[in-house]
C-alpha cells in the first residue's frame, strides 16, 4: 500500500516509523515548512516529522498550504493509495481528501466523537477524565467528524501530565494505525467506517492564555487538573507580587476549608502550599518569568516569601 503522510510534531513521528517498520511503502511525508525561532527568528527549526523523515531517505514536502496547485500535482504523480495524517496542522479540503483511491484515515488522541479539537489530551486530564484513548477515523471535510474505523481505550493515570499522556497516546495510535491499515488492505470487503454520534460531541478547543490562568477561587483537585494538563506546555500560571510563575507538580490535600484565602501561601518549605476554593494545593516545581524550570524549594530560597503572600 502506497502512503502519503501528513504530520508535524513529535506525537506525529511514531506512526510514521510504524508505518516503515511494518513495510509500507511510504512515498511522500508532508509536514510544516521549518519554524523560525530565536530573537532575530533567523534560525529555522526543521518539524520533528521532518527530521524523522529525512533520516529514512524519504521524500518531503513542506507547502505553505497543502491546496497549492504545484504541491498538489507533485502528489498526483506519486500515486498514493491512501493517506495518513497525525497531527499535521491544516484542515484538509475535500478536493486533496479524495485524491488517494482511498481517501484519508487520521489518527486522533480521544475516543471520539468526544473531544473533538486541536487539544484533546490536554482537555482530558483538565476535565478529570478517567478514560480516553485513540480513534483511527476516515477524514471527511469537517472537524474530526468523520467515520470511526478503530478505536483503541485507554485508563488515565490520576498523576499523569499532558507530555507523559501524549507520548503513551502516540505509542498507542501507531499501533492502532497499522491494525487500521492491515483491515483495510487484508479484508475482502474491507470493514465498513462506523459514522460517529455527533450528538455525543464534546470539544477540545485550542489552549489560550486564559485558559492556562489559575483560578485560585476553584477547588484544589481542579486546579491540580489543569496543573497537570498543562505540563510541560503550555504551563499553567499565576501571579505573585506582579511576576507571572508557572506552577507544576501539584499535590493536592484533603478537601476540607482551607486556612486562607484563595490563592494565599499558607507555607513554604520544600514546596508551596497554596490555599485553593476548597482544600489546598502543594506545588513541588516552579518556573519564573524568564528563568528555567526549577525545584520550588529552588526557588523559594531567594524568594523570602511569607505566609499570606497572594498568588492570582
Amino acid at each position: 500500500m502506497r502512503v502519503a503522510f501528513f504530520g508535524t510534531p513529535d506525537f506525529a513521528v511514531p506512526s510514521l516509523r510504524a508505518l516503515m517498520g511494518e513495510g509500507f511503502d511510504v512515498v511522500a511525508v508532508v509536514t510544516q515548512p521549518d519554524a523560525p525561532q530565536g530573537r532575530s527568528r533567523s534560525k529555522l527549526i526543521p518539524a520533528p516529522v521532518k527530521i524523522a523523515a529525512e533520516a529514512e531517505d524519504l521524500v518531503v514536502f513542506q507547502p505553505d498550504k497543502p491546496t497549492d496547485p504545484a504541491f498538489l500535482a507533485q502528489l498526483v504523480e506519486l500515486k498514493p493509495d491512501i493517506g495518513v495524517v497525525v497531527a499535521y496542522g491544516h484542515i484538509l479540503k475535500p478536493a486533496l481528501l479524495a485524491l488517494p483511491p482511498r481517501g484519508m484515515v487520521n489518527v486522533h488522541p480521544s475516543l471520539l466523537p468526544e473531544l473533538r479539537g486541536p487539544a484533546p489530551v490536554e482537555w482530558a486530564i483538565i476535565r478529570g477524565y478517567e478514560k480516553t484513548g485513540v480513534t483511527i477515523m476516515q477524514l471527511d471535510a469537517g472537524m474530526d467528524s468523520g467515520p470511526v474505523l478503530h478505536q483503541l481505550p485507554h485508563q488515565i493515570d490520576p498523576d499523569v501530565t499532558g507530555g507523559e499522556l501524549a507520548a503513551h497516546l502516540a505509542e498507542m495510535g501507531a499501533q492502532a494505525l497499522i491494525e487500521a491499515l492491515a483491515l483495510l488492505e487484508q479484508s475482502d470487503p474491507p470493514p465498513a467506517p462506523v459514522p460517529q454520534d455527533h450528538a455525543r460531541a464534546t470539544l477540545a478547543p485550542k489552549l489560550t492564555r486564559e485558559t492556562a490562568r489559575i483560578d485560585w477561587t476553584k477547588d484544589a483537585h481542579q486546579i491540580g487538573c489543569l496543573i497537570r494538563g498543562l505540563d510541560p506546555r503550555p504551563g499553567a500560571w499565576s501571579e505573585l507580587n506582579g511576576i507571572e510563575i508557572k506552577l507544576f507538580a501539584p499535590k493536592v490535600a484533603a478537601q476540607r476549608p482551607p486556612p486562607r484565602a484563595p490563592g494565599e501561601l499558607v507555607s513554604s518549605g520544600d514546596a508551596l502550599v497554596i490555599a485553593a476554593g476548597g482544600g489546598t494545593i502543594e506545588i513541588s516545581e516552579v518556573q519564573p518569568a524568564g528563568k528555567e524550570r526549577m525545584a520550588a524549594k529552588d526557588w523559594l530560597r531567594g524568594a523570602h516569601l511569607r505566609a499570606g503572600a497572594k498568588f492570582s
